[in-house]
């Protein structure tokens, strides 16, 4: 679904990304770990064709985010760490739009609407303005906005940030069912203990470079997640 062969991004002297390879098939979950700066946003934004890198290639659904950027983005779905919505519009307006721009017919627009905003407890809400929004209101309507047009694929940045403990638990259960029904998330997460339970694969990075990556169990083996993490970040300090 998702295939990252040597991805490289650098800022003047820095690489940000240094080589990166991963594949992310469907059916999979897949946590994308590291300190602040290692080049987790970078690589997601690269996926997403926000960002343009310097070298190596990515390839969502076979097809080349270089060479096809408009119809991988018909693919996938992003949400970045800090959602950076339309203010100005009301929330069903700004729903109604991402449909629109993703030609999502108007029984399942409004199917999937009224499922997500009623799971997501935003449906007495969506006639408001964005800009009345809290920021987990704001996070709930990203979520929502980036399920309407049933991703194949969804790249996620911090997405539990500002979410309650219960708009958490039932993203995680979107999370499964996205994948039990072919799709694939690619995300990144600082919470750990998250990652450990949901997470059928991972990869840690520290510093543009890629540390380890593979089956969860395989990786964290009898130890935790987080166990795991500080050891490899100071064996590779």
């Amino acid at each position: 679904m998702l295939r990252i062969e040597n991805l490289t991004k650098v800022y003047g002297q820095h690489k940000a990304v240094d080589s990166l390879s991963l594949h992310i098939a469907p059916g999979e979950i897949y946590g994308f770990i590291g300190h602040n700066g290692a080049g987790k946003t970078t690589t997601l934004k690269a996926c997403c064709g926000i960002l343009r890198f310097d070298d190596g290639e990515i390839y969502i659904n076979g097809k080349s985010i270089k060479e096809e950027p408009v119809a991988c983005k018909r693919d996938i779905a992003y949400i970045p760490d800090n959602p950076d919505l339309y203010e100005f519009l009301s929330g069903i307006k700004y729903l109604n739009f991402i449909a629109d721009i993703f030609g999502v017919s108007k029984h399942e627009r409004e199917e999937r609407i009224n499922k997500y905003a009623d799971m997501f407890e935003l449906t007495g809400d969506l006639a408001q303005p964005i800009s009345a929004y809290s920021h987990g209101m704001k996070q709930k309507l990203a979520i929502i906005s980036a399920l309407i047009h049933s991703p194949k694929l969804l790249i996620m940045d911090e997405p539990f940030v500002g979410l309650d403990p219960k708009a958490a638990h039932i993203l995680k259960g979107l999370m499964r069912e996205l994948c039990d029904n072919g799709g694939a998330i690619f995300f990144s997460t600082h919470v750990l203990e998250v990652a450990e339970k949901l997470c059928d694969k991972v990869a840690i990075i520290k510093n543009g470079k890629l540390i380890v990556s593979g089956p969860m169990e395989q990786v964290k083996g009898d130890a935790s997640l987080e166990n795991v993490f500080l050891e490899l970040e100071e064996e590779n300090v």
